[in-house]
């Protein structure tokens, strides 16, 4: 894929440009996504027919592109994608693609179709995670309060002050969860420290519950379409009771509050993750499919 080149801080424009005029709903379109997540996706692009195309090319795995975006012919672009892919391995496939690009653009007889759950969004609405409404956010609403009665906080909005703090956290949270012997939470910690190394050009929001001027927990998350806010990253100490709860409802309305809909991206098939993100009630969820050509 020689005439594909790697993703850098200065390709921001162009991505945001083609993400204005086709407004995604899968949590992975946004730059700050593709950037923070480079080392392990090692992602290339090109512009072809007024589309964007980009190829994730992780070295444990097989290359995948994502769903062409754009104002362009997607079938076009879906065709050229699918031909650069097999260019350089027989097992490359299209990922990540949400049901309605494959209801408008995919036939059935060209393509296998496999769902994906591991990888659809949670998407839940951005009043019911500021308000915990009613009973059914009762227990949410307790562990918030159980956090705010016992501590002594301040809510901080990510600047170049309190990134460092940031990071500190991120430091203390991977020695509690072993980051380093475990490959998929090594990778996040890459990406986090991309993120929060560049977030002044990536331009993502932040925010931090502090307690006795130490940050023991944050969020990271933007604007994914006109309706729609996406959480990319959240943190917190896992031996302050309620914490996780608190950060998501404070960060949502100081943050995000503006916005109708509010994704948590997925689960990645992991039980407790999936639980965690069912206990929000979502919405709706962003479903996700795999192409492979026949």
């Amino acid at each position: 894929m020689d005439d594909f080149k790697p993703v850098t801080l200065e390709d921001k424009s162009v991505f945001k440009a083609f993400f204005s005029q086709d407004p995604p709903r899968a949590s992975e379109f946004t730059f700050t996504n593709v950037f923070m997540w480079r080392h392990r996706f090692r992602p290339v692009w090109k512009v072809w027919g007024d589309c964007l195309l980009i190829v994730f090319r992780p070295e444990d795995a097989a290359p995948f592109g994502l769903p062409p975006v754009g104002s362009g012919d997607k079938r076009a672009a879906l065709e050229f994608l699918c031909r650069s892919l097999e260019k350089v391995s027989p097992e490359g496939t299209i990922s990540r693609a949400e049901k309605r690009f494959v209801e408008q653009y995919v036939e059935g007889d060209s393509f296998q179709i496999l769902e994906d759950p591991d990888n659809s969004d949670y998407v839940y609405l951005a009043r019911n995670l500021i308000d915990l409404p009613g009973n059914k956010y009762h227990r949410k609403k307790n562990h918030v309060n159980q956090f705010t009665k016992n501590n002594e906080f301040e809510y901080r909005t990510l600047n170049a002050e309190i990134a460092q703090s940031f990071l500190d956290l991120q430091e203390t949270w991977c020695e509690i969860r072993n980051c380093d012997e475990t490959p998929g939470l090594f990778q996040e910690n890459i990406a986090i420290h991309e993120a929060l190394g560049n977030f002044s050009a990536l331009g993502f929001k932040g925010g931090a519950i502090l307690v006795d001027s130490r940050v023991e927990a944050f969020a990271l998350g933007e604007a994914l379409n006109p309706e729609t806010a996406v959480i990319h990253v959240e943190k917190a100490n896992p031996d302050m009771a309620g914490l996780y709860a608190a950060i998501n409802q404070y960060f949502c309305k100081e943050a995000l509050s503006n916005f109708t809909y509010i994704n948590r991206e997925q689960d990645l098939g992991l039980p407790g993750l999936r639980q965690a993100k069912q206990s929000y009630l979502p919405d709706h969820m962003v479903e996700k499919f795999t192409l492979i050509r026949r």
